[in-house]
């Protein structure tokens, strides 16, 4: 289970992933859309930006980033979505746009912002839902025109992203059972002496064979160094007795996975056990909170109780949980709702949540187990098998 192996081994018994989950179609877009253009409309705004980021890959397909160029898409009811980028990317925006769209264009000596307030003004819109992640200049340089009103647009794009499509469930659990068996073959290639970057290549290479892009991101952390949630800095060697937590994922069509395990390399004391067996006990306790119509506040509440039961905590304070139990995922690693304190958004059916009360133990050690869960009409649903022990993570 944990160690025994070698890293050329493990690579050779990994293939592309057999039964790839399909991609969204253009009907699950066309509906995406129009689900936006009435909260636009319900909000009081007339049209929604949607700069580009996980949102634009959300409703138009298209899988950039945010640069310093204005990329975005216009959406306002009954009319056709427009996309604005620099003329010379038209024909890679053509080849990545997944749906039918008015595409206008600026060079780069002209001004984008002119080109958005000059299509609000043929819309007729007054009142402008923004996308949060677009860069305030832009939104600033919008405002300074005096063409619309602006408003906060995240609960249009909120109450769009937070619930997933069987189609959406589906690839994210092809991501996640993919990181799963990636974790699996990362605990049988360790050795005394393995350097945590030797761990991290070997991590990448495995999600490159079974399909993925490589990691999305990776964290691998032994003895000390587990009780800082997003490790330390440094290459420390592998040593009988420590603690090992990693933490990563992958993506599949843009949809992430985040699993960690914590496990045993030799024999580790007792006053870890305890603390595992309460961490374990913790992440059991979110997911039997979860019932629709419930806050999602109340699954932090839920794993806290059995924290402070422990004596751990309370609050914050340490040794304990130190951040929320855990966060929205889809397109975004990060996203709303939010496991935490003052989230009073009520749990719906196809929200997709982590699920990681960490517990930290300052300068000795830290315990995360992470799965991710989403909500059904009966309460939560696993996507991954949560760790089974110490010694035993993988069953």
């Amino acid at each position: 289970m944990i160690g025994g192996s070698t890293i050329e081994a493990e690579l050779a018994r990994l293939a592309p992933w057999a039964n790839p989950a399909a991609a969204i179609t253009p009907d699950e877009r066309d509906a995406r859309m129009d689900r936006a253009c009435r909260f636009t409309a319900n909000s009081g705004a007339d049209a929604l930006l949607v700069n580009a980021g996980a949102s634009l890959r959300y409703f138009a397909g298209v899988p950039w980033g945010p640069t310093e160029r204005l990329v975005a898409m216009l959406l306002a009811p009954g009319r056709k979505p427009v996309i604005i980028c620099p003329h010379f990317e038209i024909g890679t925006l053509q080849a990545d746009l997944a749906i039918a769209a008015e595409i206008r264009t600026w060079q780069e000596d002209e001004d984008p912002v002119a080109l958005v307030v000059d299509s609000l003004r043929s819309m007729g819109a007054r009142t402008l839902a923004l996308d949060p992640e677009l860069p305030f200049h832009f939104a600033e340089r919008i405002r300074v025109a005096e063409a619309v009103r602006l408003i906060d647009g995240m609960p249009v794009i909120k109450q769009c992203r937070m619930i997933k499509s069987s189609a959406e469930l589906a690839l994210m659990q092809q991501a996640k059972s993919m990181t799963l068996q990636v974790h699996e073959a990362a605990a049988r290639i360790l050795r005394p002496g393995i350097r945590q970057s030797e761990v991290e290549h070997f991590i990448d290479a495995a999600h490159r064979r079974l399909g993925a892009s490589g990691s999305s991101f990776c964290i691998v952390q032994y003895g000390e160094a587990t009780a800082y949630p997003h490790g330390l800095p440094g290459d420390r060697e592998l040593q009988e007795g420590q603690l090992v937590l990693i933490d990563t994922g992958c993506r599949v069509e843009g949809y992430h996975s985040d699993i960690t395990r914590t496990y045993a390399f030799g024999t580790v004391s007792q006053d870890i056990r305890d603390i595992w067996n309460v961490e374990k006990e913790a992440q059991q306790a979110a997911f039997d909170a979860v019932r629709v119509g419930e806050t999602c506040e109340s699954v932090d509440y839920a794993a806290r109780a059995v924290l402070d039961k422990a004596g751990l905590g309370p609050d914050y304070a340490l040794p304990g949980l130190p951040h929320r139990t855990g966060h929205g995922i889809g397109l975004s690693i990060h996203e709303p709702a939010y496991l935490v304190r003052g989230d009073r958004t009520p749990l719906a059916v196809g929200m997709c949540f982590s699920n990681e009360p960490m517990i930290v133990v300052p300068s000795r050690f830290g315990v995360r187990l992470e799965d991710h869960m989403y909500v059904t009409e009966e309460g939560a649903r696993w996507f991954t098998e949560p760790q089974h022990s110490l010694e035993a993570p993988f069953g």
